[in-house]
C-alpha cells in the first residue's frame, strides 16, 4: 500500500509525475526518504516503459510524465526513451537507488537521495 504523505490524491499524484519528471531530467534529487520510496516504484514502471519503446507505452508514460524540458533540444519522453531506456536495455529491474542522509536541519524529516544507478 503507497503512502499518503498528508496530502490529498490529486495533490500526491501531482507531486509523483513531477518527482518522476525531475528524475529522469537530472538523474539525481535530494528529498525526503517516504517520497523517495514512493517515487522509486513510479520511475521504475516509466523506465520499464521505455524499455519496451512501442507507441503505446510512448502514449502511457508521457500521459504520466509532465512535459519538461530536460535541455534546449530534448524533452523528458525522448530522454527516457533514447538515453535512459537504452542504458538499463540488460537490466531486469532495480534501475533506481535511495542513499538515506541525516534529518533536515529546519524540521528533523528523514532525507534521502534517490538517483538512476
Amino acid at each position: 500500500m503507497a503512502r499518503k504523505l498528508g496530502r490529498t490524491t490529486d495533490h500526491r499524484m501531482a507531486m509523483l509525475r513531477n518527482l518522476a519528471s525531475d528524475l529522469i531530467i537530472h538523474e539525481r534529487i535530494e528529498t525526503t526518504e517516504a517520497r523517495a520510496k514512493d517515487l522509486r516504484s513510479a520511475v521504475e514502471k516509466m523506465i520499464t516503459l521505455g524499455k519496451r519503446g512501442d507507441l503505446h507505452a510512448r502514449r502511457q508514460a508521457a500521459a504520466f510524465l509532465y512535459n519538461q524540458e530536460a535541455n534546449e533540444d530534448e524533452k523528458v519522453i525522448q530522454k527516457l526513451f533514447n538515453d535512459v531506456a537504452a542504458r538499463y536495455e540488460d537490466r531486469q529491474g532495480g534501475y533506481t537507488r535511495v542513499l538515506k542522509l541525516g534529518p533536515r536541519q529546519g524540521d528533523g524529516a528523514k532525507m534521502a537521495i534517490i538517483e538512476l544507478v
